[in-house]
Order: C-alpha cells, then sequence, then structure tokens
C-alpha cells in the first residue's frame, strides 16, 4: 500500500467514524480501512459480556454465513486464555489450525478461509469485544500482523466506542 493510498483510506475513516451513528455504521468505516490496510474476506466484530459469560455477534461482513444475532456461551479453552485472559492477538494461518479453536472451522473454510486475526478489543481497561478478521490460508503474515497492530488498534477502540454509545 503507497502512503497516499494509506492517507486516502484513513481520511475516508475519520469522516465516516465522525458520522457514525450507529454501532454498523462505525464497523463498516473500520471494515473498509481493515479491507485498505491488510484485505480482509470476513470481517466480523463479537461483542463480550464478562458477566454474563456471553459474547454477540455485533457485526458481520457476510450476514447470510454469519448474522448478527443471539448470544452464545463463553467457551474457556486455549484461545480464551490468549484473547480474553492475556489480551493478545490469536493468529492462525491454515484451517487445521483454525479448527483447533473454532467448531465451525468447516463452514469458514468454505468461505475461501484459512487464516485469521482475533483482536482483542479494550475500553477502559475491560475486554469489550474483539475485531475478527479472516481471509485465505497463509494470508495473515507477521509483516500483514504488524500492520493490523500499528494501523488498526486505535480505529477499532473508536468504532467499539461508537457502538457502544449507541445501544
Amino acid at each position: 500500500m503507497t502512503q497516499d493510498k494509506f492517507n486516502a483510506a484513513i481520511a475516508q475513516f475519520d469522516t465516516a467514524i465522525a458520522a457514525a451513528r450507529t454501532g454498523d455504521e462505525a464497523f463498516k468505516a473500520l471494515q473498509a480501512l481493515t479491507e485498505a490496510v491488510v484485505g480482509v474476506k470476513l470481517f466480523t466484530f463479537m461483542s463480550v459480556d464478562m458477566a454474563a459469560e456471553l459474547a454477540r455477534r455485533a457485526y458481520t461482513s457476510d450476514p447470510e454465513s454469519y448474522p448478527v444475532s443471539g448470544t452464545k456461551p463463553l467457551r474457556y479453552d486455549s484461545w480464551f486464555d490468549i484473547v480474553h485472559k492475556a489480551r493478545q492477538y490469536f493468529v492462525a494461518n491454515t484451517l487445521e489450525d483454525i479448527s483447533k479453536v473454532f467448531p465451525d472451522y468447516e463452514l469458514i473454510g468454505s468461505l475461501g478461509c484459512g487464516s485469521v486475526v482475533n483482536m482483542p478489543v479494550v475500553l477502559g481497561g475491560e475486554l469489550v469485544g474483539t475485531l475478527n478478521m479472516l481471509h485465505e490460508e497463509q494470508y495473515y503474515t507477521q509483516e500483514r500482523v504488524e500492520l493490523i497492530r500499528a494501523y488498526l488498534s486505535v480505529p477499532a477502540k473508536l468504532a467499539a466506542a461508537v457502538a457502544l454509545r449507541a445501544k
């Protein structure tokens, strides 16, 4: 990505997030920025309610395959330890690795996805959700993960804050 394209993507995000009044508008702006900066085939945001031990898909780029609906109980596993407890990114670059932590790996694979990055989103010291980016196998290289860290962490927090405010 050239500096001019990056600057244009940030400017578009800035305009869109400033105008966003709903969580969908905020996450749509974040999705466009993510597509421009690093690329993504499937983009979702899962909110989390730690007190109730529930997660909810708050936004999706593919409502047919991954609709926004209902809640699901948190699963306490290795993924939870990485993302929720340690607040670290979870990265898997093969469908086989994805299958170890996501029971819907077959659906993920059927969508042409085999790489995932799950980024914890923390506001005020509290984990409020995860930004989930999926693409083809081997897509989320170390270089791309560093782009996510450098350029999407703050915008993800902004989008989550807008979504929480809009509730």
